[in-house]
This record gives structure tokens, C-alpha cells and sequence, in this order.
């Protein structure tokens, strides 16, 4: 076998490759030197002259004691010589030389006794450097130790990526022994790990030469199949002391516990955005159902793929909060909200957002709000399906959509049950864990505050327009010589519901009574204040008073009242006469809508509100308004005409201009304001009262003998 040539035998049938020149034999540039039975030197290697300096031709035949050896040193390696020829056994040791140029030095030997076929012997002596060899073997006790006992995994691949060696180390990281390695690629030795992306990455250091550093890994080992690990690997390309590649050097680094650690502050880092975020962007309005779909939308984000938001119906019918008992049965809910972080079919499983439902004992919602606990399936089976489901075929459903793990918290706030948070896992691979029932816990105890107080909310809202509504008069009221259309209509938001009010009275002669007020404030208080005003005007309108002399009472009346303002108009027609009375209490004008002229704001003393007249300010003053048959007179409080993005002027303009077409009957003119001045978002209330004149009442003549004076 030629010298550049090597035989492998570590992997598959044995073959013969090529080896370049570079191997530890040269680095230690080992002599080789023959001598015959007499001591002359017989054979002399290239290797030899670059150790003692003498050239082949200057030293073959030479006796290598005369050539080699110190005058003080010849007798005793000539003994040494003689005994190895006896057949002695080899001989080795350190022994100072002379070289060519004069100078000693110190030269590692290994003298051996050769024989050929005719029986003659003869000597091997070969030689290195003794500098050269320590320095190796200080390398050697360096390295071989180092690796052994190394903390890193270490591993050396030959330039085909297979393993030739790893230290106990990586045996331990990799949870494979040594032979389970050796001879085998990362691919064949390591199939639990993306093992494409690690030989591409030693691919390219051997090509480049660039060092790769801290290469993450994740994944699980034989030896800890069930736990996730990460590990850091750097690759170096090997190459011998004449720039020959010869392999590479692999360092892995277990960091699964710092891994984690970061996964973990990740984690806890992500969890408070979401806490973050929660208190931004749930619970922005008092609207219930806005607020489960704020919920909702929210935890698919960040927490699972398919979210619901079921409530008791007890809570949305403003009571208390009635659970049903553990085990006792099935209760009533109502889907609020449904959202997924993706398309999927999954949504069609869920109940109806909008319906009600009675939900069974055995559903696991039902008995998440039953016991006021959490329940979690980490890995649901198909018992489970069925009792997240609604029925067999939206288990089915489930199924198909890959839903693998499940968790419903309870919403509860102030110490009540309102319903319960459900969380569905499709496409997120990792079961719910003890972190997100914590999460979804805090998540769902946030909402349900804002929950709560949209519903009692709602609930006060809702009473107060109830009250609002009973208090105001149904039927469009009869009137003499009058044709009479009202509208109240409360604010878009529930905040908005106040004391707006408006009433026609008989009075005797029959004349009627106008009014339009607006009670100052909002909600249930608002309402019932407006109840007590419109009360007491009834009863001053019976008593037939100037519409002056009805404020001033009203003032009274309202100042008496805890921290009431309002304002009114207050107006008495009279049919005989074809005239009509009015006055302000702070009031926004009427409009008089007079045949062959344009709608105009009647010039009134405006007055000082309900309340606060007893503060000294001006007093109420009626004017006098003379109405024919086709004329209008438009009464309304100032939710119709005043808007914070709009000036009051520009307001009134507009109104005045839509009520230009005189021939629009009461009930489309009522309709026709309020479709263009209101704002679907209006923050106040409006009443409307328009009162169109129909006929002239001649007056009733006097009885027979009476004055007529």
C-alpha cells in the first residue's frame, strides 16, 4: 500500500482512500535508520537527515556510533547495541545525539532487532525530536482528559458527517452510548432531531471554513423522550497542520433550563400584555354584548383558537345571578359571544350567539357555572366532545376541526356566577396548563366586572325608560281646533335616558295646554322628577293660570325638589279666540309656522330655568301669538337641536329650513326632524310636540237673560 493512501475500516466494507500528507507522523517527523550486524548504517531515511543533518550518502556505510554518539556515550551504547543484536528485547529512551553541525541533541529512541529470510539481523533504530514528542504528549494529556471530563458535549465527524468520536457528555445529552454514534451520521444516530438542518449547517462549515456558533435545538432525546430540550451547538472545521480538512468539531451546550427560563419570561412577558391589553380593550361601553365579543376576540389572539362567552339568563333579566346547584340540572344561558382566531367550520358547532338555550346538567359549561370552579380537559377524547358540544353532530364537528383541549372559567363578579368563558385549542398544539386556567381566570374575573355593570346598567336604563315612557301620555291627545303629533325618543346610549317630557291638557272652554319640559340629568332620578313635574303641571293646568303665573309655581315647586333643574314651555291655546299664550323657563324657542311666511323662532322672554328662581332672577313673562287655521306651532326640547360638533345657530337654521313645506302633515313632519337632526349616536333625549291649527271655534253664545258683557 502506497504511502498516501489509507485503510478505513469505521463504517460499511473496508476501503482504501486517500490520505494526504499532514498526519501525526509528520508532525513528529519520525527517522528511520538501519544498521547491519556490525553497527554500520545500512538504510537511512529522508527524515533522518532533517534530524541529525547527514545526508544519505554521508552516512550510509559510517559506523552510526562513530557518526552519531558523543566520545563519552560510545562504549555505552555500543553495550546497548550488543545486547539488542543478542536478542535482548528492544531498547528505549531519550539519548543526546550529535548532529551535523556540532551541536547535541536530545532524541526519543526505539531500537528493535530485525531478521531477514537468510538469518541475518539487523537494527531499527527510529528517532524523533524529544521536544517535538513531549510537546505532543503535553497536547495529548491536555486534550484526551479534557474531552473525557469536558462539561460541553464534544463530538469529531470525518468529512462524510459521520460520528468518530463523542465524549461521555453527549452520550449523556444525546442519550445514546458512544457505539450508538460512531460510524453513523447525525441522521441515522439522531432521528428525534431535525437532523436536515444540523448536517446542512456542518456542510457548510466544511465548505467555508466559518465557524457556526449557538445553533438552537429543540427537541426530545430516548433517554427523556416526554421533555422537551434545547440544546446550542457550534461546528468548526478540523484541519491538519498542513491546511488539510479533515473533519469537524461539534460543542453542544445543554440549555434547556435557561431555554426554559426564557420561554417562561416570554411567557409571563406575554400573559401581562395580554392583562394589558385586556383592561384597554374590554369593557370600553356599558353594552353587554359588546363586552363578551371585546372578551372573546381578545383570548383568540393570544390564548386559543375558539372562544365563546355564555351567560345565565337570570343576569340578562337583571336579577340576581342564580347558578344552578351541582348536579341539580340543566339551567338556562344565552350565547353572547363566539370568535376564532381563523376560519374554521369549528363556529358552527357552538350554540347560537343571540339564542337562548337550556344547556343540560352533563355539559361541562354548565357545570363550570354550577360550581363557580374552572374545568379543564388537557386532552379531550370523545366523552368530552360530547359534553362540550350541544348535540352528537356538533361533537362530531368538533372532532374533525382537531379540537384537542378544552378550559371554561366562570365569570364572576361581586360574589354572582354570570356565566362562564369557554376556550377550544385546534391549532395551538400545547394542552391548557395550570398557567392558562390562571390567565383565563383573571381574564374572565375582569370581564365579568364589566359584564356586571353593563347589565345592572342596562337594568337602571331600562327602568328608567320604562318609567319615562308610563309617565308620558299614549294616545295622541284630542284638542279642540288643534291637530296634535308628539315623539320621544331616548338617547342612543342608556346613559342617555332622562327627564324629557311633553304633555297636551284640556282645560275648561276648551282650551288645551302645551308643554314640553326637559328635567336636567339622566337616569331613573331624572325620570321620576320629570313624573313629579308633569303632575304638578296637570294640576296647575286645570286651574286655568296664565302660563306666567303656571312657572312661577313650577319655579317653586322645583326649587323644593333635592338639586332639580328643568326647563319648560308652556303654552295655552284657545280656539275661540284663535290665540295662542306661551312662556319660557330657559327654554329653546317654539316655532311658528304661518301660512305665505317662512317658519320662524318666536320672539319670547326666554326666562330663567325651573328651580332657580329664587336665586333673583328675571321673571316670567307670557306672550301673545295670534294663529289661524294652517298655521303651526312647534314645541321641542334641545336633545333635537344642539350637537357638540355643530354651532346652536346653524342648528336652528336647519330646522326652520325643513320645516318650510307647510303641507307635510304632523305625524311626517314629526318623523322628517327627527330622521335629519338626530344622530344615531345622539347623547341626549328629545321630546317633540307639533301643533297645527284646523279650524276657528266660533265662541258659545250666552245663555238666555245673560249679560253678554
Amino acid at each position: 500500500m502506497v504511502a498516501s493512501e489509507a485503510f478505513r475500516a469505521d463504517s460499511g466494507p473496508a476501503r482504501v482512500v486517500p490520505a494526504e500528507p499532514g498526519g501525526l507522523l509528520d508532525v513528529l517527523s519520525v527517522a528511520a535508520v538501519v544498521l547491519d550486524a556490525e553497527g554500520r548504517i545500512a538504510l537511512w531515511s529522508p527524515q533522518a537527515e532533517d534530524l541529525f543533518g547527514w545526508s544519505a550518502d554521508e552516512a550510509l556505510g559510517r559506523p552510526a556510533a562513530e557518526l552519531l554518539v558523543a566520545d563519552e556515550y560510545v562504549g555505552l551504547v555500543l553495550d546497548l547495541f550488543a545486547k539488542v543484536m543478542e536478542g535482548g528485547g528492544a531498547w528505549a529512551g531519550v539519548f543526546p545525539v550529535r548532529h551535523k553541525d556540532g551541536s547535541t541533541r536530545l532524541a526519543e529512541f526505539r531500537n528493535i532487532r530485525l531478521q531477514d529470510e537468510h538469518g541475518g539481523v539487523y537494527a531499527l533504530g527510529i528517532a524523533c525530536d524529544e521536544a517535538v514528542l513531549r510537546g505532543v504528549e503535553r497536547d495529548l494529556a491536555l486534550s484526551v482528559p479534557l474531552v473525557a471530563q469536558s462539561p460541553l458535549g464534544l463530538a469529531v465527524l470525518d468529512t462524510d458527517l459521520h460520528y468518530v468520536m463523542v465524549n461521555p457528555t453527549l452520550e449523556r445529552i444525546n442519550g445514546l452510548p458512544a457505539e450508538q454514534h460512531l460510524g453513523r451520521t447525525p441522521h441515522e444516530a439522531l432521528p428525534f432531531l431535525d437532523t436536515d438542518v444540523i448536517e446542512a449547517s456542518m456542510r457548510q462549515v466544511l465548505d467555508t471554513g466559518t465557524p457556526l456558533l449557538d445553533q438552537y435545538d429543540i427537541g426530545h432525546t430516548p433517554a427523556d423522550p416526554h421533555r422537551e430540550h434545547a440544546w446550542s451547538g457550534s461546528y468548526y472545521r478540523l484541519e491538519d497542520p498542513r491546511g488539510r480538512v479533515i473533519g469537524i468539531a461539534l460543542v453542544v451546550v445543554d440549555v434547556t433550563d435557561s431555554y426554559r427560563a426564557a420561554r417562561e419570561a416570554a411567557e409571563a412577558r406575554r400573559r401581562l400584555d395580554l392583562l394589558v391589553r385586556a383592561s384597554v380593550t374590554v369593557g370600553t361601553t356599558l353594552d353587554l354584548e359588546r363586552t363578551a365579543r371585546e372578551l372573546a376576540d381578545l383570548v383568540v389572539a393570544d390564548l386559543a383558537d375558539i372562544a365563546s362567552v355564555d351567560v345565565l339568563d337570570s343576569v340578562l333579566e337583571g336579577s340576581e345571578a342564580e347558578a344552578p346547584g351541582l348536579g341539580t340540572g340543566q339551567a338556562l344561558f344565552m350565547a353572547l359571544a363566539l370568535s376564532a382566531s381563523y376560519e374554521t367550520a369549528a363556529l358552527g358547532a357552538a350554540d347560537p350567539v343571540g339564542k337562548r338555550t337550556t344547556y343540560s346538567a352533563e355539559r361541562l359549561v354548565t357545570r363550570c357555572v354550577s360550581t363557580g370552579h374552572p374545568v379543564r380537559v388537557s386532552h379531550v377524547t370523545g366523552t368530552e366532545l360530547a359534553q362540550i358540544a350541544r348535540d352528537g353532530a356538533a361533537a362530531d364537528l368538533l372532532a374533525r376541526e382537531g379540537v384537542h383541549s378544552y378550559l371554561a372559567v366562570p365569570l364572576i363578579a361581586r360574589g354572582q356566577v354570570l356565566g362562564a368563558l369557554g376556550l377550544l385549542r385546534t391549532r395551538n398544539p400545547r394542552p391548557f396548563d395550570d398557567d392558562d386556567v390562571t390567565l383565563a381566570g383573571e381574564l374572565a374575573t375582569r370581564a365579568a366586572i364589566a359584564i356586571d355593570n353593563a347589565r345592572w346598567y342596562h337594568h337602571a336604563a331600562g327602568t328608567a325608560l320604562a318609567l319615562q315612557r308610563h309617565l308620558l301620555p299614549h294616545p295622541p291627545p284630542r284638542a279642540t281646533g288643534l291637530r296634535i303629533a308628539y315623539r320621544y325618543q331616548p338617547a342612543a346610549a342608556a346613559s342617555g335616558i332622562g327627564g324629557d317630557w311633553f304633555d297636551a291638557i284640556p282645560q275648561p272652554g276648551g282650551r288645551t295646554a302645551l308643554v314640553v319640559g326637559d328635567v336636567m340629568g339622566h337616569g331613573v332620578h331624572a325620570a321620576a322628577t320629570m313624573g313629579q313635574l308633569r303632575t304638578a303641571t296637570r294640576t296647575l293646568a286645570d286651574l286655568g293660570l296664565d302660563p306666567a303665573r303656571v312657572l312661577r309655581h313650577l319655579d317653586h315647586i322645583t326649587a323644593e325638589l333635592d338639586q332639580t333643574i328643568a326647563t319648560c314651555v308652556y303654552a295655552t291655546w284657545d280656539p275661540h279666540l284663535s290665540r295662542c299664550r306661551v312662556a319660557l323657563a330657559g327654554h329653546p324657542p317654539p316655532v311658528a309656522v304661518r301660512a305665505g311666511r317662512a317658519p320662524e323662532l318666536v320672539d319670547l322672554p326666554v326666562g330663567v330655568p325651573l328651580g332657580t328662581g329664587g336665586l333673583g332672577g328675571p321673571d316670567f313673562e307670557t306672550a301673545v301669538l295670534n294663529l289661524v287655521p294652517g298655521d303651526r306651532l312647534v314645541l321641542y326640547t334641545d336633545g333635537l337641536v344642539e350637537t357638540r360638533d355643530h354651532a346652536l345657530d346653524d342648528r336652528l337654521d336647519q330646522l326652520l329650513s325643513l320645516l318650510a313645506d307647510p303641507g307635510l302633515p304632523p305625524e311626517a313632519t314629526c318623523d322628517r326632524l327627527l330622521a335629519a337632526l338626530r344622530h344615531p349616536d345622539a347623547a341626549d333625549d328629545v321630546a317633540l310636540v307639533i301643533a297645527d291649527v284646523i279650524a276657528h271655534v266660533p265662541p258659545h253664545p250666552p245663555a238666555s237673560g245673560a249679560d253678554p258683557h
